[in-house]
Protein backbone atom coordinates (compact mmCIF):
# COMPACT_ATOMS: atom_id res chain seq x y z
CA UNK A 1 0.00 0.00 0.00
CA UNK A 2 2.67 2.50 -0.93
CA UNK A 3 0.47 4.60 -3.24
CA UNK A 4 -1.93 7.38 -2.27
CA UNK A 5 -4.56 7.80 -4.99
CA UNK A 6 -6.42 11.11 -5.24
CA UNK A 7 -9.38 12.03 -7.45
CA UNK A 8 -9.64 15.56 -8.81
CA UNK A 9 -11.22 17.75 -11.45
CA UNK A 10 -9.74 16.93 -14.90
CA UNK A 11 -6.99 19.44 -15.64
CA UNK A 12 -5.99 19.94 -12.01
CA UNK A 13 -3.72 16.94 -11.61
CA UNK A 14 -0.70 19.26 -11.32
CA UNK A 15 -2.30 21.18 -8.47
CA UNK A 16 -2.97 17.94 -6.59
CA UNK A 17 0.65 16.90 -7.07
CA UNK A 18 1.92 20.25 -5.80
CA UNK A 19 -0.39 20.20 -2.79
CA UNK A 20 0.33 16.64 -1.65
CA UNK A 21 4.07 17.07 -2.23
CA UNK A 22 3.98 20.17 -0.06
CA UNK A 23 2.28 18.29 2.78
CA UNK A 24 4.49 15.21 2.40
CA UNK A 25 7.62 17.34 2.74
CA UNK A 26 6.21 19.00 5.85
CA UNK A 27 5.38 15.62 7.40
CA UNK A 28 8.72 14.07 6.43
CA UNK A 29 7.17 11.44 4.15
CA UNK A 30 9.48 10.68 1.23
CA UNK A 31 8.18 9.86 -2.23
CA UNK A 32 7.07 11.48 -5.46
CA UNK A 33 3.84 12.71 -7.00
CA UNK A 34 2.67 11.99 -10.52
CA UNK A 35 -0.39 12.82 -12.55
CA UNK A 36 -1.32 12.56 -16.22
CA UNK A 37 -3.06 15.61 -17.66
CA UNK A 38 -6.87 15.34 -17.82
CA UNK A 39 -6.86 11.90 -16.18
CA UNK A 40 -8.88 13.23 -13.20
CA UNK A 41 -6.49 11.70 -10.68
CA UNK A 42 -2.98 11.90 -9.29
CA UNK A 43 -0.83 9.63 -7.15
CA UNK A 44 1.79 10.02 -4.48
CA UNK A 45 4.12 7.02 -4.42
CA UNK A 46 5.84 6.64 -1.06
CA UNK A 47 9.37 5.36 -0.60
CA UNK A 48 8.51 3.68 2.70
CA UNK A 49 5.87 1.02 3.34
CA UNK A 50 4.07 3.07 6.00
CA UNK A 51 4.29 6.36 4.07
CA UNK A 52 0.69 6.53 2.87
CA UNK A 53 -0.68 5.73 6.31
CA UNK A 54 1.50 8.43 7.87
CA UNK A 55 0.33 10.93 5.27
CA UNK A 56 -3.33 10.20 5.89
CA UNK A 57 -2.87 10.26 9.65
CA UNK A 58 -1.05 13.59 9.47
CA UNK A 59 -3.67 15.28 7.29
CA UNK A 60 -7.38 15.98 7.50
CA UNK A 61 -8.99 15.35 4.15
CA UNK A 62 -11.37 18.29 4.55
CA UNK A 63 -8.37 20.61 4.80
CA UNK A 64 -7.08 19.62 1.36
CA UNK A 65 -7.99 21.98 -1.47
CA UNK A 66 -7.79 20.14 -4.79
CA UNK A 67 -8.26 16.39 -4.07
CA UNK A 68 -11.90 15.22 -4.24
CA UNK A 69 -11.25 11.80 -2.73
CA UNK A 70 -8.26 9.80 -1.52
CA UNK A 71 -7.32 6.25 -0.61
CA UNK A 72 -4.11 4.36 0.14
CA UNK A 73 -3.48 1.05 -1.56
CA UNK A 74 -2.27 -0.44 -4.82
CA UNK A 75 -3.42 -1.42 -8.31
CA UNK A 76 -4.50 -4.95 -9.18
CA UNK A 77 -4.85 -6.48 -12.63
CA UNK A 78 -8.14 -8.34 -13.15
CA UNK A 79 -8.95 -11.22 -15.49
CA UNK A 80 -11.81 -11.15 -17.96
CA UNK A 81 -13.78 -13.56 -15.75
CA UNK A 82 -13.85 -14.47 -12.04
CA UNK A 83 -12.71 -11.03 -10.95
CA UNK A 84 -14.10 -11.56 -7.46
CA UNK A 85 -11.73 -14.43 -6.67
CA UNK A 86 -8.74 -12.28 -7.63
CA UNK A 87 -10.02 -9.39 -5.53
CA UNK A 88 -10.57 -11.60 -2.49
CA UNK A 89 -7.04 -12.94 -2.82
CA UNK A 90 -5.60 -9.41 -3.18
CA UNK A 91 -7.54 -8.23 -0.15
CA UNK A 92 -6.19 -10.98 2.12
CA UNK A 93 -3.79 -8.58 3.85
CA UNK A 94 -6.34 -5.75 4.10
CA UNK A 95 -8.20 -5.18 7.36
CA UNK A 96 -11.90 -5.89 7.80
CA UNK A 97 -13.77 -2.87 6.43
CA UNK A 98 -16.99 -1.28 7.59
CA UNK A 99 -18.27 -0.05 4.22
CA UNK A 100 -17.63 -0.34 0.49
CA UNK A 101 -17.62 2.23 -2.33
CA UNK A 102 -17.00 1.44 -5.99
CA UNK A 103 -15.66 4.50 -7.77
CA UNK A 104 -14.43 5.63 -11.19
CA UNK A 105 -12.55 8.68 -12.40
CA UNK A 106 -14.44 11.77 -13.58
CA UNK A 107 -13.70 11.19 -17.27
CA UNK A 108 -15.63 9.89 -20.26
CA UNK A 109 -14.06 6.47 -19.78
CA UNK A 110 -15.06 6.60 -16.12
CA UNK A 111 -18.66 7.38 -16.99
CA UNK A 112 -18.78 4.32 -19.24
CA UNK A 113 -17.43 2.17 -16.39
CA UNK A 114 -20.06 3.37 -13.92
CA UNK A 115 -22.67 0.95 -15.30
CA UNK A 116 -20.26 -1.95 -14.85
CA UNK A 117 -19.68 -0.87 -11.23
CA UNK A 118 -23.40 -0.77 -10.51
CA UNK A 119 -23.83 -4.34 -11.72
CA UNK A 120 -20.64 -5.59 -10.06
CA UNK A 121 -21.23 -4.07 -6.62
CA UNK A 122 -23.95 -6.44 -5.36
CA UNK A 123 -22.09 -9.73 -6.04
CA UNK A 124 -18.82 -8.24 -4.78
CA UNK A 125 -20.45 -7.01 -1.58
CA UNK A 126 -22.00 -10.44 -1.02
CA UNK A 127 -18.64 -12.18 -1.53
CA UNK A 128 -16.76 -9.76 0.75
CA UNK A 129 -19.35 -10.22 3.48
CA UNK A 130 -19.23 -14.00 3.20
CA UNK A 131 -15.42 -13.89 3.40
CA UNK A 132 -15.56 -11.78 6.58
CA UNK A 133 -13.83 -8.82 4.90
CA UNK A 134 -16.87 -6.52 5.06
CA UNK A 135 -19.13 -5.81 8.04
CA UNK A 136 -21.63 -3.10 8.79
CA UNK A 137 -19.51 -0.98 11.13
CA UNK A 138 -19.06 2.76 10.43
CA UNK A 139 -16.07 2.93 12.78
CA UNK A 140 -13.98 0.64 10.56
CA UNK A 141 -12.08 1.79 7.45
CA UNK A 142 -13.89 2.15 4.15
CA UNK A 143 -12.86 -0.03 1.23
CA UNK A 144 -12.68 2.06 -1.94
CA UNK A 145 -12.32 0.26 -5.25
CA UNK A 146 -11.50 2.70 -8.06
CA UNK A 147 -11.84 1.08 -11.48
CA UNK A 148 -9.49 2.33 -14.19
CA UNK A 149 -11.04 -0.24 -16.52
CA UNK A 150 -12.78 -3.59 -16.21
CA UNK A 151 -9.31 -5.13 -16.06
CA UNK A 152 -7.55 -2.80 -13.60
CA UNK A 153 -8.66 -1.52 -10.19
CA UNK A 154 -7.10 0.39 -7.32
CA UNK A 155 -7.78 -1.33 -3.99
CA UNK A 156 -7.83 1.50 -1.49
CA UNK A 157 -8.51 2.21 2.17
CA UNK A 158 -9.55 5.36 3.96
CA UNK A 159 -10.69 6.03 7.50
CA UNK A 160 -14.44 6.59 7.62
CA UNK A 161 -14.03 9.97 9.35
CA UNK A 162 -11.19 11.22 7.13
CA UNK A 163 -12.28 11.10 3.50
CA UNK A 164 -14.75 12.62 1.07
CA UNK A 165 -18.38 12.69 2.27
CA UNK A 166 -19.61 11.33 -1.09
CA UNK A 167 -18.30 8.68 -3.52
CA UNK A 168 -15.65 10.24 -5.77
CA UNK A 169 -16.22 13.45 -3.83
CA UNK A 170 -19.27 14.22 -5.98
CA UNK A 171 -22.57 15.16 -4.29
CA UNK A 172 -25.74 14.12 -6.07
CA UNK A 173 -27.53 17.46 -6.27
CA UNK A 174 -30.55 18.07 -8.47
CA UNK A 175 -30.79 21.37 -10.32
CA UNK A 176 -33.98 23.14 -9.20
CA UNK A 177 -35.96 24.16 -12.27
CA UNK A 178 -37.07 27.42 -10.67
CA UNK A 179 -33.48 28.57 -10.09
CA UNK A 180 -32.31 31.28 -12.53
CA UNK A 181 -28.93 29.68 -13.31
CA UNK A 182 -26.95 26.49 -12.79
CA UNK A 183 -24.47 28.39 -10.62
CA UNK A 184 -26.98 27.87 -7.80
CA UNK A 185 -25.50 24.38 -7.34
CA UNK A 186 -22.13 25.89 -6.37
CA UNK A 187 -23.58 27.50 -3.27
CA UNK A 188 -25.76 24.52 -2.41
CA UNK A 189 -22.71 22.23 -2.59
CA UNK A 190 -20.70 24.68 -0.48
CA UNK A 191 -23.30 24.50 2.28
CA UNK A 192 -23.33 20.69 2.14
CA UNK A 193 -19.53 20.57 2.27
CA UNK A 194 -18.71 23.28 4.81
CA UNK A 195 -21.69 23.23 7.17
CA UNK A 196 -22.75 20.06 9.04
CA UNK A 197 -26.33 19.21 8.09
CA UNK A 198 -27.47 19.22 11.70
CA UNK A 199 -26.39 22.89 11.97
CA UNK A 200 -28.35 24.17 8.96
CA UNK A 201 -31.40 25.26 10.94
CA UNK A 202 -29.22 27.35 13.25
CA UNK A 203 -26.80 28.78 10.69
CA UNK A 204 -29.07 29.04 7.64
CA UNK A 205 -32.34 30.14 9.20
CA UNK A 206 -35.23 32.25 7.93
CA UNK A 207 -34.47 34.81 10.62
CA UNK A 208 -31.19 35.74 8.93
CA UNK A 209 -30.13 38.33 6.38
CA UNK A 210 -27.79 37.91 3.45
CA UNK A 211 -25.97 39.84 0.75
CA UNK A 212 -25.17 38.46 -2.71
CA UNK A 213 -22.40 40.42 -4.45
CA UNK A 214 -22.52 40.06 -8.23
CA UNK A 215 -25.93 38.47 -7.89
CA UNK A 216 -27.55 38.64 -11.35
CA UNK A 217 -29.49 36.73 -12.50
CA UNK A 218 -29.80 35.23 -9.01
CA UNK A 219 -28.43 31.70 -8.86
CA UNK A 220 -26.87 32.23 -5.44
CA UNK A 221 -29.63 34.57 -4.26
CA UNK A 222 -32.04 31.70 -4.94
CA UNK A 223 -30.32 29.55 -2.32
CA UNK A 224 -30.56 32.30 0.30
CA UNK A 225 -34.22 32.93 -0.51
CA UNK A 226 -34.90 29.19 -0.39
CA UNK A 227 -33.77 29.28 3.25
CA UNK A 228 -36.17 32.18 3.90
CA UNK A 229 -33.53 34.91 4.27
CA UNK A 230 -33.98 38.59 3.47
CA UNK A 231 -31.43 39.25 0.72
CA UNK A 232 -29.77 42.33 -0.70
CA UNK A 233 -28.71 41.52 -4.27
CA UNK A 234 -25.89 43.70 -5.59
CA UNK A 235 -25.43 43.78 -9.37
CA UNK A 236 -25.84 46.16 -12.29
CA UNK A 237 -27.51 43.37 -14.25
CA UNK A 238 -31.18 42.30 -14.05
CA UNK A 239 -32.42 39.83 -11.45
CA UNK A 240 -34.88 37.04 -12.19
CA UNK A 241 -38.45 38.25 -11.75
CA UNK A 242 -39.35 35.07 -9.85
CA UNK A 243 -36.91 36.07 -7.09
CA UNK A 244 -38.09 39.66 -6.96
CA UNK A 245 -41.70 38.45 -6.67
CA UNK A 246 -40.88 36.67 -3.40
CA UNK A 247 -40.65 39.99 -1.57
CA UNK A 248 -37.45 38.80 0.09
CA UNK A 249 -34.99 40.46 -2.31
CA UNK A 250 -33.84 44.06 -2.53
CA UNK A 251 -31.91 44.71 -5.75
CA UNK A 252 -29.31 47.48 -5.74
CA UNK A 253 -27.56 48.38 -8.99
CA UNK A 254 -24.25 49.45 -7.45
CA UNK A 255 -20.60 48.34 -7.39
CA UNK A 256 -20.19 45.15 -5.35
CA UNK A 257 -16.58 46.03 -4.52
CA UNK A 258 -17.42 49.35 -2.85
CA UNK A 259 -20.92 48.90 -1.41
CA UNK A 260 -21.26 48.10 2.29
CA UNK A 261 -24.38 47.37 4.34
CA UNK A 262 -25.57 49.86 6.94
CA UNK A 263 -26.07 47.02 9.41
CA UNK A 264 -24.10 43.77 9.70
CA UNK A 265 -25.66 40.76 7.96
CA UNK A 266 -25.45 37.07 8.71
CA UNK A 267 -24.23 35.95 5.28
CA UNK A 268 -22.25 37.40 2.39
CA UNK A 269 -21.89 35.33 -0.78
CA UNK A 270 -20.00 36.29 -3.91
CA UNK A 271 -19.35 34.68 -7.29
CA UNK A 272 -18.01 37.75 -9.11
CA UNK A 273 -15.73 36.94 -12.05
CA UNK A 274 -12.68 38.95 -11.03
CA UNK A 275 -9.02 38.46 -10.14
CA UNK A 276 -8.79 36.23 -7.05
CA UNK A 277 -6.90 38.87 -5.05
CA UNK A 278 -9.85 41.28 -5.35
CA UNK A 279 -12.35 38.69 -4.16
CA UNK A 280 -10.01 37.71 -1.31
CA UNK A 281 -9.83 41.38 -0.36
CA UNK A 282 -13.64 41.40 -0.14
CA UNK A 283 -13.45 38.52 2.33
CA UNK A 284 -10.84 40.35 4.36
CA UNK A 285 -13.04 43.47 4.55
CA UNK A 286 -16.41 41.85 5.19
CA UNK A 287 -15.23 39.39 7.82
CA UNK A 288 -12.53 41.64 9.27
CA UNK A 289 -14.81 44.65 9.72
CA UNK A 290 -17.69 42.56 11.03
CA UNK A 291 -19.95 43.28 8.07
CA UNK A 292 -21.03 39.62 8.03
CA UNK A 293 -20.76 36.57 10.25
CA UNK A 294 -20.17 33.98 7.54
CA UNK A 295 -19.19 34.16 3.89
CA UNK A 296 -18.87 31.97 0.82
CA UNK A 297 -16.76 33.46 -1.95
CA UNK A 298 -15.37 31.93 -5.12
CA UNK A 299 -11.81 32.72 -6.14
CA UNK A 300 -11.26 32.49 -9.92
CA UNK A 301 -7.84 30.95 -10.52
CA UNK A 302 -5.03 32.08 -12.83
CA UNK A 303 -3.82 29.84 -15.64
CA UNK A 304 -0.52 28.97 -13.91
CA UNK A 305 0.68 28.47 -10.34
CA UNK A 306 -2.89 27.94 -9.16
CA UNK A 307 -2.04 26.09 -5.97
CA UNK A 308 0.65 28.64 -5.07
CA UNK A 309 -1.79 31.51 -5.65
CA UNK A 310 -4.48 29.96 -3.44
CA UNK A 311 -1.92 29.38 -0.65
CA UNK A 312 -0.73 32.96 -0.92
CA UNK A 313 -4.25 34.37 -0.63
CA UNK A 314 -5.22 32.10 2.27
CA UNK A 315 -2.07 33.11 4.14
CA UNK A 316 -2.88 36.75 3.46
CA UNK A 317 -6.30 36.28 5.03
CA UNK A 318 -4.86 34.51 8.07
CA UNK A 319 -2.29 37.27 8.57
CA UNK A 320 -4.91 40.00 8.19
CA UNK A 321 -7.22 38.49 10.78
CA UNK A 322 -4.34 37.84 13.16
CA UNK A 323 -3.37 41.49 12.87
CA UNK A 324 -6.95 42.47 13.74
CA UNK A 325 -6.81 39.98 16.65
CA UNK A 326 -9.98 38.21 15.59
CA UNK A 327 -10.55 34.47 15.31
CA UNK A 328 -11.84 33.25 11.96
CA UNK A 329 -12.42 29.74 10.63
CA UNK A 330 -11.10 29.53 7.05
CA UNK A 331 -11.82 26.63 4.68
CA UNK A 332 -11.13 26.29 0.97
CA UNK A 333 -12.05 23.58 -1.53
CA UNK A 334 -12.36 23.05 -5.24
CA UNK A 335 -15.88 21.70 -5.22
CA UNK A 336 -17.38 19.47 -7.89
CA UNK A 337 -19.50 22.29 -9.35
CA UNK A 338 -16.53 24.67 -9.44
CA UNK A 339 -14.66 25.12 -12.68
CA UNK A 340 -11.48 27.23 -12.86
CA UNK A 341 -12.00 28.33 -9.27
CA UNK A 342 -12.06 27.33 -5.63
CA UNK A 343 -14.69 28.08 -3.00
CA UNK A 344 -13.79 29.69 0.32
CA UNK A 345 -15.94 29.56 3.43
CA UNK A 346 -15.15 31.88 6.32
CA UNK A 347 -16.86 32.11 9.69
CA UNK A 348 -16.08 34.75 12.27
CA UNK A 349 -15.71 33.15 15.70
CA UNK A 350 -14.74 36.20 17.79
Amino acid sequence: MNTLLMHCRPGFEGEVCSEISDHAARLGVSGYAKGKASSAHAEFVCSEADGTERLMQGLRFNKLIFPRQWARGSYVELPETDRISVLLSSLATYPVCGSLWLEVFDTNDGKELSNFCKKFEAPLRKALTAAGKLVDDPSKPRLLLTFKSGREVFLGLAEANNQAPWPMGIPRLKFPREAPSRSTLKLEEAWHYFIPREQWDARLSDEMTGVDLGAAPGGWTYQLVKRGMLVTAIDNGPMAESLMDTGLVQHLMVDGFTWKPKQPVDWMVCDIVEKPARNAALLETWIGEGLCREAVVNLKLPMKQRYAEVCRLLQRLEDAFAARKIKVSIACKQLYHDREEVTCHLRRLS
